[in-house]
């Protein structure tokens, strides 16, 4: 009866942790693949109608009317593909349940660390990173955070094994989260409330600088010990990393890339810039892309605008910045939603395939990896995917096929399984 009792513990067990298991990975592209009669988005601002995408092993082969079909035919006539979208500066992979501390790793003791990777912490089989795909959302750069200079992030695509599987772009930035001239009051500590002066400012800039001065020095020099913090440090001057510096306030972005920039760091991206779009012409002046905050959100201050973060990315690309969306501080999960952040701003008067380019092919070119991704482009990988309808909008936002690197990749997630199951349950009465 025990032994019974066991087999059966053992099926419950063994059913309960397939059903909670990682989609299979798909497989390596064997033979060609055709899309036909699509409306495709290319991510640079233009539009195919009637066009046919042909890839194969891994690499988009042909693309534009009248080319040739070759291999599986997929027809996709009424419906739209597009370049897959990149979610850059997120702990995707790095925190699965943010009230369980052992399923967190985006963070760690110290307050200088640049050398801690993100990319050996990135979980391939996170359930919240399986949740962007219907979404079209298939790459994101995992990013660390906490700390002054939180570490190094990494670029990764959403269908893989294991971290050396997803990695696209190794160690490609480090991030420095820049210090506030003014701060909350602490009213639990008998503070008052509301905004108050941080009379640390400068002293806790000026830590930044001493230790951007000693990294730049322990370059210069052959170095009797190995300083891991100082090493990791040298891509941002040798131009190999870029610096993502998270600011928000008009002073703080100026102190931010005027004191970097001097310390001889070559690449810098401003993160969050809630107020950049005061100080456009020094942005443009400096060649500041700028990764903004998600749109669905309220104003930070009681006197800005209501509609700010609706408009800020128009704002910004107005005035002829380089513009991609990030996730902002929202929850993980949130991010399969930055296709409609983007339908947002087309609401505040953006052109579509200007929001488009937000999501797609600017974030590409802020991150580095432009070459490959980003756009739909011969030559270029196959990442991309086909949606019933408009991938802006939640309605019709709808996937019917996504392929990474021209690998054909399981839509299925934690959450479709639930909706089918339920879905099933209710029509059958």
């Amino acid at each position: 009866m025990r032994k019974q009792l066991n087999i059966c513990l053992a099926l419950l067990l063994f059913t309960g942790l397939a059903s909670w298991a990682q989609q299979t990975p798909a497989a390596k592209q064997k033979e060609a693949i055709s899309i036909t009669g699509a409306t495709a988005h290319i991510g640079d601002g233009t539009v195919v109608e009637n066009c046919t995408i042909v890839f194969e092993d891994g690499k988009i082969t042909a693309l534009g009317t009248g080319v040739a079909i070759k291999g599986t035919s997929i027809d996709a006539t009424g419906k739209h593909v597009y370049p897959g979208f990149i979610a850059p500066a997120k702990e995707l992979g790095l925190i699965e349940i943010n009230a369980v501390r052992a399923s967190k790793d985006n963070d760690e003791i110290g307050d200088m660390i640049p050398h801690v990777r993100s990319l050996i912490a990135y979980n391939a089989e996170s359930k919240v990173v399986e949740s962007m795909r219907p979404n079209g959302v298939l790459m994101g750069q995992i990013t660390p955070k906490g700390g002054r200079i939180s570490g190094t992030s990494s670029i990764v695509q959403f269908d893989a094994w294991n971290w050396e599987d997803a990695a696209v772009k190794v160690d490609d930035g480090i991030h420095l989260n820049w210090p506030a001239s003014f701060r909350r009051g602490r009213w639990w500590m008998g503070e008052p409330k509301g905004i108050l002066p941080n009379k640390k400012y400068q002293e806790q800039v000026g830590e930044v600088k001493n230790f951007l001065q000693n990294a730049e020095a322990y370059g210069k020099v052959t170095a009797k010990e190995l300083n891991p913090a100082f090493a990791a440090m040298q891509g941002v001057f040798d131009g190999s990393k870029k610096l993502y510096v998270y600011a928000d306030g008009e002073k703080e972005i100026i102190d931010a890339v005027t004191m970097v920039k001097k310390a001889g760091v070559q690449s810098v991206v401003l993160v969050g810039g809630y107020h950049a779009y005061k100080i456009t012409d020094f942005l443009k002046k400096n060649n500041i892309p700028v990764l903004v905050q998600f749109t669905h959100n309220l104003p930070n201050l009681d006197d800005d605008d209501y509609d700010l973060p609706y408009k800020l990315p128009k704002l910004l690309m107005d005035a002829g910045i380089l513009v991609a969306l990030q996730n902002g501080d929202a929850s993980n999960f949130q991010t399969r939603n930055l296709p409609f952040y983007a339908g947002q701003v087309v609401g505040q008067g953006m052109d579509k395939e200007k929001a488009l380019q937000m999501i797609t092919g600017n974030t590409a070119q802020i991150l580095g990896i432009e070459a490959t991704y980003g756009t739909l482009a011969v030559g270029k990988s196959a990442t991309l995917f086909i949606s019933e309808g408009d991938a802006l909008d939640m309605r019709t936002n709808q996937l019917s096929h996504a392929f990474i690197d021209g690998r054909n990749i399981s839509l299925e997630t934690h959450q479709t399984v639930l909706w089918k199951r339920y879905m099933g349950k209710y029509e059958g009465k």
